[in-house]
């Protein structure tokens, strides 16, 4: 199969995807095969930044070195076990991403739309076995314009008609507030019975990087505290030191009672996600109450292992933020001079450009494909968005780079 894809160009794998792929993806037309770092290289050759990071699962860059040898080593040596028996390396990984977290257990899964599942029924549980709330008759609360994933219970409580449509009957139990309003939290907690938790991502990524008002989650907390209820953060895209901290919440000294991860605690080698919780929370848990037969296999958590020590012993958080500050400033300089940009907003890496036009129109997609022929990649997210999110382990150079692409091509328009 190698020998066939080396003699394919990009325009016959792309008809190769169409004709026998399901189209549930518009991608930028561009076909990668190598990765390395920052930089990405199509079939034929051509030379791009990435500045997508695989929606931040990338954050250690494409191909870091220590994550594939402990990839390689674990996958030669033993791959799967499934839980029917012990393994020697999920012990290991468990200890170690409690403590690297500061939680007292970890519930191992692969997927980030997995791991919002497993908080959602972690809650539930705990409701009717700790908090007393009748079965069955337990709420969680969401935000509008969230993303958690595609299953069919988390695209219940969406508000995307193009995620949501067609897909009914829809999983009852979710009430949605406004996001960014935390009065709209104290009113439902103070009105509204039976409620077990509040979901909330500390950054609104898919909504098109939408950063709450300083103050917003640390008030969100204080109330759920206040009423007994769990404060669960899905961090699988803002998680792993892409906002400029390990965490997001962490700006606000934030500490969930439910801590879902995904994406870059695998450094993007493997499918790995992570749910956290102490005792009082993760103990309702039981044998054959929930489960999967990849999650904790030895090969995720030996890369899991890898990819969290890439992001402590490189400072990847501490870049992160340092370069984030820098591109945002550029970001504002070039905007000054032009009528095409609206606005910049983000935390650390994680950030986007408001393009000056409808969602409806294809400006965006234009100037994400302009950027492709300059030599950037990225994607556009809710019409008139563009999404920016390098890997962490850019350097100022490298960035200096990425933003005469962005300015040349903006000027382009």
């Amino acid at each position: 199969m190698n020998t066939t894809q080396q003699k394919l160009n990009s325009q016959e794998i792309v008809e190769l995807e169409n004709k026998y792929g399901a189209h549930n993806y518009h991608p930028l037309p561009v076909v990668l095969s190598k990765g390395e770092g920052v930089h990405v290289w199509d079939v034929e050759g051509k030379h791009y930044y990435d500045f997508l990071s695989a929606y931040s699962a990338v954050n250690q860059g494409h191909c870091h070195p220590k994550i594939v040898k402990a990839l390689t080593e674990q996958a030669s040596t033993l791959g799967l076990t499934s839980r029917a028996f012990y393994n020697d390396v999920l012990g290991v990984y468990e200890k170690f991403v409690t403590e690297y977290f500061g939680f007292d257990k970890v519930l191992p899964m692969n997927t980030g739309a997995e791991a919002v599942e497993t908080a959602l029924k972690l809650c539930r549980k705990w409701a009717y076995e700790v908090k007393g709330i009748n079965e069955n008759e337990a709420k969680i609360i969401v935000c509008e314009n969230n993303f958690h994933g595609r299953t069919t219970t988390v695209i219940s409580f969406s508000n995307d008609p193009v995620a949501r449509k067609n897909f009914g009957p829809y999983t009852p139990g979710f009430i949605k507030i406004p996001y960014n309003d935390a009065s709209a939290l104290r009113d439902v907690l103070e009105n509204e019975e039976n409620i077990a938790g509040f979901l909330v991502e500390p950054i609104q990524g898919e909504a098109g990087v939408y950063v709450p008002d300083e103050g917003y989650l640390k008030e969100c907390f204080e109330l759920c505290k206040s009423k007994n209820v769990l404060f669960i953060a899905d961090e699988v895209q803002t998680g792993i030191a892409r906002t400029g901290e390990l965490l997001a919440v962490d700006y606000e000294n934030v500490t969930p009672d439910i801590l879902i991860l995904g994406k870059a605690i695998s450094g993007g080698v493997y499918p790995v996600s992570a749910v956290l919780a102490n005792d009082e929370i993760m103990n309702v848990i039981r044998p054959g109450e929930h489960g999967s037969t990849f999650g904790g296999n030895p090969t995720a958590s030996k890369v899991a292992i890898a990819a969290l020590e890439v992001i402590r012993d490189e400072n990847l958080a501490k870049n992160a933020k340092e370069l984030g500050n820098y591109f945002r400033a550029e970001m504002n300089r070039i905007i000054g001079a032009s009528d095409l940009v609206k606005s910049v907003r983000g935390k650390g890496l994680l950030n986007a450009i408001l393009i000056n036009d409808t969602e409806d129109s294809s400006t965006a997609w234009d100037i994400c494909v302009a950027l492709k022929n300059n030599g950037l990649l990225a994607k556009p997210t809710h019409g008139n968005i563009i999404r920016f999110a390098p890997p962490l382990v850019m350097t100022r150079e490298q960035m200096d780079e990425c933003i005469a692409i962005i300015e040349k091509t903006l000027k382009e328009f």
